[in-house]
C-alpha cells in the first residue's frame, strides 16, 4: 500500500477520532497528524491481536485506523493534560 493512501487514511481516521473524542482540545491539525500516526498504529494492533490490518482504502481499513486514531489521541491527551496540570515553580 503506497505512502499516500497511508495519509488519506490516516486524515479520515483522524478527523473521525476527533469527532469520537469529542474535539478534546488538541487542535484540528494535531487531529490528523495524530490520525495519521493511528493509522500505523490501528494496523500494528490489529495485527498483533491476530486480525488483518490496514489492507487499503476499504471501510475495514478506515475502521482500523479509527480504533488505532482514538487510541493515540487518548493517549496523547492524557499526557499533555498532566503536562498542562503540572504547576510550574
Amino acid at each position: 500500500m503506497s505512502i499516500i493512501v497511508w495519509i488519506i487514511l490516516g486524515l479520515i481516521a483522524g478527523w473521525i477520532a476527533s469527532r469520537i473524542m469529542h474535539g478534546s482540545g488538541s487542535g484540528f491539525v494535531m487531529n490528523l497528524v495524530l490520525g495519521i500516526v493511528g493509522a500505523f498504529v490501528g494496523g500494528i494492533v490489529f495485527r498483533m491481536i491476530g486480525g488483518a490490518g490496514v489492507t487499503g482504502l476499504n471501510i475495514w481499513s478506515i475502521l482500523v485506523a479509527v480504533v488505532g486514531a482514538v487510541l493515540v489521541l487518548w493517549v496523547y491527551n492524557a499526557v499533555a493534560g498532566r503536562r498542562r496540570a503540572t504547576p510550574r515553580l
